[in-house]
């Protein structure tokens, strides 16, 4: 069982992650934006599911949200793995934030890939 964190804005994506994610054993807490992610950081994941575009301060999707998000929590010198969990993965593309996470998968992700990606990066203790 790992201690995941999961953060998107879209609530139905993310209660339906949740569910999976508990479903396989692992405990869940969830953030819907990057500041409720760093709030959160503190409490000691064993990984983290964001996605890449969260709503910006005019109410638009920017993938600015989740690079910045990603360079916080490495500044932190936070080590945690990080699995990017994208519609647009291509956001991604040379940039430097790329190379501070594990993983970036395209969405829809099928169930058995996001828990192989798992169990690849956490373990089961």
């Amino acid at each position: 069982m790992a201690r995941i964190l999961i953060a998107d804005d879209d609530m139905a994506g993310l209660a339906m992650r949740r569910l999976m994610l508990e479903g396989a054993g692992h405990q869940v807490a969830m953030a819907m934006d990057p500041s409720g992610v760093l709030r959160q950081m503190e409490q000691g994941y064993d990984l983290l599911i964001i996605d890449l575009r969260f709503l910006n301060r005019a109410g638009i999707a920017d993938c600015r949200e989740g690079l910045n998000l990603i360079r916080k929590i490495r500044h932190a010198e936070c080590e945690v793995p990080i699995i990017v969990l994208s519609g647009w993965a291509a956001d991604l593309d040379g940039e430097p934030e790329l190379q501070m996470v594990q993983k970036v998968m395209l969405k829809p992700v099928p169930a058995r890939d996001l828990l192989a990606a798992i169990d690849q990066l956490v373990p089961r203790k």
